[in-house]
C-alpha cells in the first residue's frame, strides 16, 4: 500500500468516472485501474463496485476511503512541517572545525553570524576523527573539515580549495632553493602536523615524508609548528590562507612547492538525513564572505544547496 494508491481511490470516489480520475491523477486510465486492484488484492477487499453506474465504493470501501483521507490530510501536515523546517532562519547551529581552518574563517564568521539574531552558534575545534564520530551521533549538527574517508552517514558539500605551500627554517639549507619539491626533500626534514588533522590526504603520500630522524612533536596548531622548523630546521606544510596571518619576515620562509602543487579541499559535513537547508545556506553564504572568490567552489557560485 502507498500514498499513490489512497490518492487514487480518493479521486475515483470523487469523480466515480475512471477516465476523470486518470486526469485528475496525471496518469492512464488503465495504470490507475491497474493499481486500484492492486491494492484491492493486496487487501484481500473490493473496494468499489464496478458494476454500478456511476462507479460507487463498496460498504468495506467507504470505510478504507474515510481513512485515506485522514492519511493524506497527515501526510501533507507532515510535508508542510518538513518544509517549515527546512526554511527556517532561527535555532541553534552546533559547528565543529578542525584548527588547521578555525583561524581563517571563524573570526570573521562570529560577526557574519551576528547579523542573524535568532541563530546561536556554539563552534569547537576538533580533530577529524571526532568530528565524524560527533556527527553521526548528533552531538553536533554541521562541521568544517578537509577531506575525511568518505562515509555513507554524511552529506559533504565541497566549500573551497587551497593550495598547500611549505615552510623552510632559515637555517636550513633547503631555504636557498626557489621551490620544495617533496620527492627529492629529504624525508627526515618534515615536520607534519598531528596525523588526525594533517594534510596527508591531500598530498600523494605525504606520510613517507613524515619520519622526523629522532624527535617528533604532535600539534595542531600551525603556529608553534613553524616556531619549531625555525628553530630545529627542516621544513612543513601550511595551507594558503595562513600565509595572510604571518608577519612580513616570516614570509620570506615560504616557499612554494613544485608541480604537481599539492591543494586541500574545504567542505562543510552534514548528516545525511540533516533537514535544516537554510541554515546550511546561511552557513555557506557565510564562508563565502570570507574566503576569496577564485577559492570558492565553482557550484556554490551559481547555485543554493537543496535538501
Amino acid at each position: 500500500m502507498t500514498l499513490q494508491q489512497l490518492e487514487y481511490i480518493v479521486a475515483l470516489d470523487e469523480q466515480r468516472h475512471f477516465a476523470r480520475a486518470a486526469e485528475v491523477c496525471k496518469i492512464t486510465q488503465s495504470t490507475l485501474s491497474l493499481m486500484i486492484r492492486k491494492l484491492e488484492e493486496e487487501l484481500d477487499i473490493t473496494i468499489f463496485d464496478r458494476k454500478m453506474h456511476p462507479i460507487k465504493p463498496t460498504l468495506a470501501g467507504e470505510s478504507l476511503i474515510r481513512q485515506a483521507r485522514i492519511v493524506l490530510f497527515h501526510s501533507k501536515q507532515l510535508l508542510k512541517l518538513t518544509q517549515n523546517e527546512r526554511q527556517k532562519s532561527s535555532g541553534e547551529i552546533r559547528l565543529g572545525i578542525t584548527s588547521t581552518i578555525a583561524p581563517y574563517i571563524m573570526p570573521k564568521f562570529f560577526k557574519y553570524i551576528n547579523n542573524f539574531t535568532d541563530i546561536k552558534l556554539i563552534a569547537k575545534e576538533m580533530y577529524n576523527c571526532d568530528i565524524v564520530g560527533k556527527l553521526k551521533s548528533a552531538e553536533i549538527d554541521m562541521a568544517i573539515m578537509s577531506n575525511p574517508e568518505k562515509n555513507s552517514e554524511l552529506l559533504e558539500i565541497p566549500l573551497y580549495n587551497e593550495k598547500l605551500f611549505a615552510y623552510v627554517s632559515p637555517n636550513d639549507p633547503l631555504s636557498k632553493n626557489g621551490s620544495i619539491d617533496l620527492e627529492k626533500s629529504p624525508n627526515k626534514k618534515l615536520w607534519p602536523l598531528k596525523q588526525s588533522i594533517c594534510f596527508k590526504n591531500q598530498i600523494d603520500g605525504l606520510s613517507t615524508y613524515s619520519n622526523i630522524e629522532r624527535n617528533i612533536y604532535e600539534t595542531g596548531n600551525i603556529s608553534t609548528l613553524l616556531q619549531i622548523v625555525d628553530e630545529n630546521d627542516g621544513f612543513t606544510v601550511l595551507p594558503e590562507l595562513h600565509i595572510p596571518l604571518l608577519c612580513d619576515e616570516t614570509k620570506k620562509n615560504l616557499r612554494p612547492i613544485a608541480e604537481p602543487v599539492p591543494t586541500r579541499t574545504v567542505s562543510l559535513f552534514v548528516r545525511a538525513d540533516y533537514m535544516r537547508e537554510n541554515l546550511i545556506n546561511i552557513v555557506i553564504d557565510g564562508i563565502k564572505s570570507i574566503i576569496p572568490e577564485n577559492m570558492i567552489n565553482d557550484r556554490l557560485k551559481k547555485y543554493r544547496i537543496k535538501l
